[in-house]
């Protein structure tokens, strides 16, 4: 399913257990219960060894990651730019826009995600058409955090409003 993921080993990834997990990420952050849960159904769990590229940079995106066990360093070029852990997420805009990916993503320790494809994800909007307006409303809010965090106002960036 996608570029750059190697021998990584995936498997379908119960639903319950992403809820939470998905609930967290911005773009899902309006979603019912029921909507993270389907959403958990069409994802998948993937796993990396130590050094594995997850995804690469000026590759096309197609799928979004959630870190739930490890660490992961991404490069912008050959600079550093994060060191992600259990929790954070990478390449949710690949759901909505499949463009060159901006970052390579590389494994730093053994490392279990949960994934979501383009895809899977298209055919939840089309079947549930009242999901896009929740995640709209989720993408606004991540605007707003980003504007608030480029305006030097770093209490204010993860604020709500």
């Amino acid at each position: 399913m996608a570029a750059g993921r190697g021998d990584a080993y995936v498997s379908p990834v119960p639903a319950d257990p992403v809820i939470e997990v998905l609930r967290g990420v911005p773009l899902f952050s309006h979603c019912r219960d029921e909507e993270l849960r389907r959403l958990g159904r069409l994802s998948e769990r993937a796993d990396f060894g130590i050094g594995d590229i997850v995804v690469r940079e000026g590759e096309i995106g197609r799928e979004f990651f959630v870190i739930l066990e490890g660490e992961v360093r991404v490069l912008v070029g050959t600079r550093e730019v994060a060191v992600l852990h259990a929790g954070d997420f990478f390449g949710e805009l690949a759901l909505l826009d499949p463009a060159p990916r901006n970052a390579t993503v590389i494994a730093l320790t053994p490392l279990r995600t949960v994934l979501l494809g383009s895809r899977e994800f298209g055919g939840l909007l089309l079947a549930l058409p009242g999901v896009a307006a929740r995640l709209l409303q989720g993408m606004a809010r991540r605007m707003r955090q980003l504007e608030r965090a480029a305006q030097g106002d770093p209490r204010r960036a993860l604020e709500d409003g």
